[in-house]
């Protein structure tokens, strides 16, 4: 989820700071971090959670849309700029290196995700209702990146583009129940919750994401061309634009769900954005990736003021923003249930997703409310992002290129 991957060696705690990143790739990952944030803040708030689907066009709001589907950018950016890390990471420690590093840090996301992320999600001391969310599709697909990483990038294109666009052929396969089957096909390719734990990001596209973001480093590489790496993203940002309004106005491939004429012609135009997210479908992907890449284009045009270096903070150190800001709404959220009433065991020993638990039924707060507390967190976490985005620079011990 970093931009430079650090090498995995211990160095006096008084280095000197690291080579500067690259701005605009920090400045894409902290505004997507913020906005994560966002709806975090309302799984745990909001009244609607805990009623219906925020994307449900039958009972949604356009405010309460909006709020849900913004934040749909971030994960694809996530594993996007992950791979594009990794290839970084692999130019100057070379690609045995590199394999070791994802692959050993592939299994520790998938580690931390199982355990501190469910944990922090649920204040389950049980751990007996893992939740295998986005750490763990950014873990898998570290892991199989190690593989792929031994090939040459054509091919890894190849087989990027062949998951990320190919795999929404399998919507119509479902194997029911619980056995080892519909647990290996869930893996891959069908979202479920079962009895002892939530299969939230079946692997496939992901895979294919991170594998295209590890092809769009060589566009970073120090020999390439910035105009002609500007350029390339431009156009490739605006022809997944055009190929996802292509796509989902003919409605016959691309997503599970086929957009419909609505009660009101904004809602029809939210039915047309409402793309599948689990698995992320290839409109999905066409259109969260392609403003993100139309982005990074533009912003490293424009040299950063005093907002934009502020927001780098935050996607210099994703991993360590990440696990904090959920723990931190967590322990918020038990305030609010209290100050709405209900006990504070209420918000924790959750043995399922917070918002299916029948104990909060009747809790939240209006969306204003959850604006508030998001502002306040992202904005209470700065400093502490600051001081751990400081030493990470001027300290180069091997473990902190895993958090």
């Amino acid at each position: 989820m970093t931009s430079t991957l650090t090498s995995p060696r211990v160095a006096s705690a008084q280095a000197t700071p690291r080579k500067t990143r690259v701005e605009s790739v920090d400045l894409l990952r902290g505004i997507a971090m913020i906005i994560m944030a966002l709806d975090h803040v309302r799984d745990y708030f909001h009244y609607s959670a805990y009623q219906f689907d925020p994307t449900d066009l039958s009972r949604t709001t356009v405010p309460i849309f909006l709020t849900r589907w913004i934040t749909h950018f971030c994960a694809p950016v996530f594993v996007l700029l992950a791979g594009t890390a990794a290839y970084l990471y692999g130019q100057k420690k070379g690609i045995p290196a590199l394999t070791r590093f994802l692959f050993t840090r592939g299994l520790w996301l998938i580690f931390v995700e199982m355990v501190i992320v469910t944990l922090g999600w649920t204040f389950n001391l049980y751990f007996n209702f893992p939740i295998l969310q986005v750490i763990w599709a950014i873990g898998v697909s570290m892991i199989v990146l190690s593989v792929l990483v031994r090939l040459p990038l054509s091919a890894i294109v190849v087989a990027g583009v062949i998951l990320v666009a190919g795999h929404n052929s399998l919507d119509g396969i479902h194997v029911p129940g619980t056995g080892t089957k519909a647990i290996l096909w869930s893996f891959l390719h069908d979202q479920r919750f079962f009895p002892h734990f939530a299969m939230g990001y079946p692997i496939i596209p992901w895979i294919g994401i991170m594998a295209l973001g590890y092809t769009m480093g060589y566009w970073y590489g120090p020999a390439y061309d910035a105009a002609r790496r500007r350029k390339n993203l431009a156009i490739t940002g605006a022809g997944a634009l055009l190929l996802f309004l292509l796509l989902r106005a003919i409605n016959m491939y691309g997503d599970p769900h086929p957009w419909a004429t609505q009660k009101t012609p904004i809602f029809t135009v939210l039915s047309f954005i409402n793309v599948n997210k689990y698995p992320p479908s290839l409109d999905y992907v066409l259109l969260m990736l392609g403003p993100a890449l139309i982005f990074l284009s533009i912003a490293e045009r424009r040299p950063l003021k005093a907002v934009g270096r502020a927001i780098t903070v935050y996607g210099r150190v994703p991993m360590f923003y990440y696990l904090i800001h959920i723990f931190v709404i967590h322990a918020l959220a038990i305030l609010g249930v209290v100050y709405c009433g209900y006990p504070a065991r209420d918000m924790t020993m959750i043995q399922t997703w917070v918002t299916a638990d029948a104990r909060l039924s009747g809790y939240g707060f209006n969306l204003i409310t959850v604006y508030l507390i998001w502002i306040a967190v992202v904005i209470g976490l700065y400093p502490l992002c600051r001081w751990y985005d400081r030493y990470k620079r001027t300290h180069s011990y091997w473990w902190l290129s895993y958090l």
